[in-house]
Order: structure tokens, then C-alpha cells, then sequence
């Protein structure tokens, strides 16, 4: 069976990514929880992932000792290796975009990324409120997602980003977190996308075991000095 090393829910936008994608697409796989500590070189973090993946990163897929790591890799070979499920779409032309969008969120939008940290349990929307006014980058981030998912959704008519669920919808899916924490203003159409994705049962699953972690990680909190206890 297909093993799948990740990190903490609450924090691991990458590891949320082929989670999610296998768990919605029905493929069956183990889950490896490697809990972070810290990613100095000699933390228990590093030592377990460092034992599959030479980066020392999560995720990594491991397919009968082969290692697979980096999510647009590990969404290419699953693509590969289950046509059935049709994980990118079938047409050509649109297959291309929906590979496109998906290489420019795994290489792009630094500036929101760095504002916004995936934090799914926290609320932050003071945090939100004053990058979105103080940061151009994150301001034109925010734009370039919104208008793109916007077009998308016209163009396809949903419910998902091109039509059914797809590697884009996974790895836009941290996005969708991000959002939700910092109460980001977004488009209507934007805002329903969004609670789509949060009710996606592979989504839904991960957001549950987020929240049931209530782990505080100093070095994962910019923005706060405890766990919420609302």
C-alpha cells in the first residue's frame, strides 16, 4: 500500500495538498504522521523523514520503496499510475491550464504565503485586515487568486475549479485555509468556491484532524503567544 509521510495538519500546507487529493480520490494509502518539533538537523523530525526523502522535507510518497517527494510530482505520478480517476482533466487543452495553475501555486504567491501561514485553527482576521493594507504584494496575490478562480468557475461552471474535483482543486486547497483564517475579502462566487472545497470530504477530513490536534508550535506562530480556547 501506498505510504504517505506528512506533518501536522493544523500547519502543513503541503502535506494537505496529495493528502487531500488521495483521500477525495478514493486511492488507499497509509498515512505516516511525522509530528514537527523543530527542522534543525538533528531534531526526531528530520532524523524519521530525512530515513525516505534526502530533502528531510514532507510530504513523501512511497510506493513499494520507491520515494517520491515534492507535491507536483507526487500528484504527476499518482496521475500515472490511476488514469481511472481522472485527476487531471481529460481534455487536453484544459489538462494544460489545470497544470499550469497548479505549477504557479506550488512556485508562486510568496507574498501571501509568507503573510499567511496555514494556521486552520486559528482566527486572525485583524492579522488579515492589516497585510492586506500595509503589503502590495499580498494585496496583488490576493487579486491574481481571486480573479483567476473566478474565471475558472465561469468558464467551467463549477462546481469545482475546472468542472469535477482535480489536482488544481488540492493544491489550491491550503489557499482555501489561508482565507478562511485571515478573512480575507473575496468575491461571492469566490466565498461559495470556497465552501465547496471546505465540505469536500477529503477536506473536511483534514480540517477535522486539524483541529483536533491542538498542538502550539512556537516557531509555526508568528501571529500568537497561545492556542485560542474559545
Amino acid at each position: 500500500m501506498l505510504k504517505l509521510y506528512i506533518g501536522n495538519k493544523n500547519y502543513s500546507s503541503w502535506s494537505m495538498r496529495p493528502w487531500v487529493l488521495l483521500t477525495q480520490a478514493g486511492i488507499p494509502f497509509e498515512e505516516v504522521m511525522v509530528r514537527f518539533d523543530s527542522f534543525d538537523a538533528g531534531s526526531a523530525f528530520k532524523a524519521a523523514v530525512n530515513a525516505v526523502n534526502p530533502v528531510g522535507k514532507v510530504p513523501v510518497l512511497v510506493d513499494n520503496g520507491l520515494a517520491v517527494w515534492d507535491t507536483l510530482a507526487i500528484a504527476e505520478y499518482l496521475a500515472e499510475r490511476h488514469p481511472d480517476k481522472a485527476l487531471w482533466p481529460r481534455d487536453a487543452a484544459t489538462r494544460a491550464r489545470a497544470r499550469s495553475i497548479s505549477a504557479e501555486m506550488h512556485s508562486g504567491f510568496g507574498a501571501l504565503r509568507s503573510a499567511f501561514p496555514m494556521n486552520i485553527e486559528a482566527s486572525l482576521p485583524q492579522v488579515g485586515a492589516l497585510a492586506l493594507r500595509d503589503k502590495p504584494a499580498v494585496r496583488a496575490d490576493l487579486t491574481r487568486i481571486t480573479s483567476m478562480w473566478s474565471k475558472l468557475l465561469t468558464q467551467h461552471g463549477g462546481p469545482m475549479l475546472f468542472g469535477d474535483f482535480s489536482v488544481a482543486d488540492a493544491f489550491f486547497a491550503p489557499v482555501v485555509m489561508r482565507l478562511k483564517t485571515y478573512a480575507l475579502p473575496v468575491p461571492e462566487t469566490v466565498a461559495a468556491y470556497m465552501d465547496r472545497v471546505c465540505s469536500l470530504p477529503g477536506v473536511k477530513a483534514w480540517i477535522d484532524a486539524a483541529l483536533a490536534e491542538k498542538d502550539f508550535l512556537d516557531f509555526e506562530e508568528p501571529y500568537r503567544l497561545a492556542r485560542d480556547e474559545g
